[in-house]
């Protein structure tokens, strides 16, 4: 059996000739504002414009060829959805995408200009869930979770173990927390390729599930997800919490202006699109500065798909 950190190694060499190498940015003025020296890991210039394309990458290579022939489905508000259909593509495999009615228009069509077959459904995960699981029995498809998938995590944590090969001495690496997938993945890469390398989640208060998770000791839920940043309406599963209850140091909450905020700061004084879910990383740092005074701070923006018909700004 394979340990941790060969696990990540293999599934790094397995999906490397399928994704993009991101850059690492930095900004001199947001660095001044935040009082610390910040590498940005933009995976906004990522394979479908996400981080998700890694875990959905490694998820799809190793399918059988019985499950290639079938097809793959999952639900998404749209990250996943295009990752998954735009993997399933690569390969030459259906992929059905299970999206609720109010996903982000442009995530809608990215997935369909993948390929995707998407099936929508209500703004929640009881009906994000009802609808893939009967295409699941319908089709005979193997359903991907967005988050909770062990291959998923793995291929997720690819993108801190890029980010530490360029800056191993770093003493944070921050991200935005939803399903938990992308925050499981860089905690074990921080944890296994790190040199005490901390790993902190950003959260909105409008869905704080994860900082509850953590405090009561179980999986909780939100009643509503009212939060604009749309990729972080969702919930932890039993594979990644118990990874995030082990290796993760602390989730900080964040309010909706502050996301905002943030957000505009990245848009202005480094010029590059970034979307409300990964805004909450850095929003995370600001609203916390005195806990990252002077440090080396690694932030991973996790995607840049953004409806430019609704910016919040």
């Amino acid at each position: 059996m394979q340990s941790t950190i060969e696990l990540l190694n293999t599934t790094y060499e397995r999906i490397k000739p399928h994704i993009h190498r991101t850059p690492v940015l930095s900004s001199r003025g947001i660095n001044k504002i935040a009082g610390t020296e910040l590498f940005f890991k933009c995976e906004n210039f990522q394979r479908g414009g996400a981080y998700k394309m890694r875990g959905a990458t490694n998820a799809v290579l190793q399918l059988s060829d019985r499950q290639k022939n079938k097809g793959v489905v999952t639900h998404s508000s749209g990250n996943f959805a295009q990752a998954l259909a735009l993997a399933a593509k690569r390969i030459g495999i259906k992929a059905y995408i299970v999206m609720p009615t109010t996903a982000p228009q442009v995530k809608k069509n990215a997935v369909l200009e993948y390929g995707g077959e998407i099936i929508e459904c209500e703004p929640t995960l009881k009906a994000r869930e009802v609808a893939s699981r009967k295409i699941e029995i319908e089709k005979d498809a193997t359903f991907i979770h967005p988050s909770n998938d062990e291959q998923v995590i793995l291929g997720q944590g690819t993108s801190c173990m890029e980010l530490l090969e360029d800056y191993p001495d770093l003493d944070f690496v921050v991200v935005p927390i939803g399903g938990g997938g992308l925050i499981a993945g860089t905690a074990l890469a921080a944890f296994y390729f790190g040199n005490d390398c901390k790993v902190i989640g950003g959260e909105p208060f409008e869905a704080d599930d994860a900082y509850r998770s953590l405090q009561s000791g179980k999986i909780e839920s939100n009643d509503s997800a009212k939060t604009i940043a749309d990729g972080l309406r969702t919930q932890l599963g039993d594979k990644n919490f118990p990874i995030i209850q082990k290796y993760v140091d602390r989730i900080i909450r964040v309010t909706e202006d502050e996301i905002v905020e943030a957000m505009r700061l990245v848009w202005e004084r480094m010029k590059i699109i970034i979307e409300p879910s990964s805004a909450v990383a850095l929003a995370a740092i600001l609203t916390d500065k005195d806990n990252f005074l002077n440090k080396k701070v690694g932030i991973i923006i996790s995607g840049g798909n953004v409806d430019l018909q609704n910016l919040p700004f």
